[in-house]
């Protein structure tokens, strides 16, 4: 067995010898005229040892491939662009959010996917598209995980005089809350959040940064708090800067919130209140080889079977896409704590959430970006 690491264009490190499985290495029917290799694109961090652990080790080790990592799912879209243009695709298999999927999927960057064809039905015999339901956001889209963006504070800043923030426009009160906040650099949920906290019913806050002054309504709401914004760009960094006491509030991926609550015991809390849903999954970039392609839907078909989206869970805590997997989470690996209640898909933790609009994102995405990255450099 043997499995390598790449940190994005970084040299490969192999895996030491007799790395320990997670699950029980199963039994899979063969894999005939496939690769004996593939490499990965995914996101690093606790995500991405979420997936070693749940179905690349227990498949590396019941086929004997290779496989290599490469993280930079960030830069997934102009990456596969420039694979194409050079006629050499290195992906095999590429895991995105559910915008760059559409993106990708309407650039003939990725190729569309029979669901029922190609992944396995529910043990109940239920089809895998019934059993995905909406999280299929398109035809090239093979769903992994419901994730959600939310906030994280510290439960000790002193002048905060005992109030603790349970409302997502407690971001924007720098009187009642004072202190660094930590956002993402890019407009995705930020602006969502400042137009909700600027008045905009939730249902409407599409619309209104569809109109020609949505978004800078947006970005004048941001500019409320903008000289108290540390500007993040990989979901470690919140998490970080609140055990380092450098902000008292931040944006990042529930999962890396979990992991600085109850993995590393720092004195942080979730803010819920209008977390942002979106969907992560796979996509398979197109111009693979017919070896190439057979080992990737190999490799799909266990990697997202009930059992394994269950089992990615006890690592991470964001809820599996199939409902059938859903009843199966259970206990976090190590920890041996419940994981439904630290999901985002958990009935308490939804009082007031946000889906990610998909459709709009794809549409806007470059024009909305170069706005926003205007703005920051101002």
């Amino acid at each position: 067995m043997t499995i390598r690491h790449l940190l994005g264009t970084a040299a490969l490190a192999l895996a030491p010898a007799g790395l320990a499985l997670a699950q029980d290495v199963p039994e899979l029917p063969p894999c005939e005229n496939c690769a004996d290799s593939m490499v990965i694109m995914s996101w690093g961090g606790a995500y991405q040892n979420s997936q070693l652990k749940a179905y690349v080790e227990p498949y590396v080790a019941a086929t004997g491939i290779t496989v290599t990592w490469d993280e930079s799912s960030n830069e997934a879209v102009a990456k596969l662009r420039a694979a194409q243009e050079a006629g050499n695709q290195p992906f095999d298999l590429v895991d995105v959010e559910g915008p760059d999927s559409q993106r990708a999927c309407d650039e003939g960057l990725a190729i569309e996917i029979d669901h029922d064809e190609v992944l396995a039905p529910a043990p109940d015999g239920t089809p895998a598209s019934e059993d995905f339901g909406e999280s299929i956001v398109n035809e090239c889209f093979i769903p992994q995980i419901v994730f959600s963006t939310t906030f994280g504070y510290r439960t000790d800043v002193a002048e905060w005089e005992g109030r603790t923030p349970d409302d997502l426009c407690d971001v924007f009160d720098l009187e009642a809350f004072p202190g660094r906040r930590s956002l993402q650099a890019s407009p995705k949920k930020n602006l969502e959040w400042a137009l909700i906290c600027d008045g905009v019913p939730a249902d409407e806050v599409y619309d209104v940064l569809s109109e020609p002054e949505g978004v800078e309504r947006a970005l004048a709401k941001l500019d409320t708090i903008r000289d108290q914004v540390i500007w993040w760009n990989a979901g470690a960094e919140t998490p970080q800067l609140l055990a380092d006491k450098e902000v008292v509030i931040g944006s990042t991926y529930n999962g890396r919130l979990f992991s600085v609550i109850a993995e590393q015991g720092q004195p942080v809390d979730m803010l819920w209140d209008w977390q942002v849903f979106d969907f992560d999954g796979w996509i398979v970039p197109a111009g693979l080889s017919e070896e190439r392609m057979n080992r990737v839907m190999h490799f799909l078909r266990f990697a997202t079977d009930t059992q394994r989206l269950a089992d990615q869970a006890k690592y991470i805590a964001y809820g599996p896409a199939r409902a059938s997997s859903q009843p199966l989470v259970s206990t976090h690996a190590e920890l041996g704590i419940e994981m439904a209640p630290h999901m985002p898909t958990n009935p308490a933790n939804q009082v007031n959430y946000l889906v990610n609009s998909i459709d709009w994102w794809a549409d806007n995405q470059d024009e909305v970006e170069a706005r926003f990255q205007n703005w920051l450099a101002q």
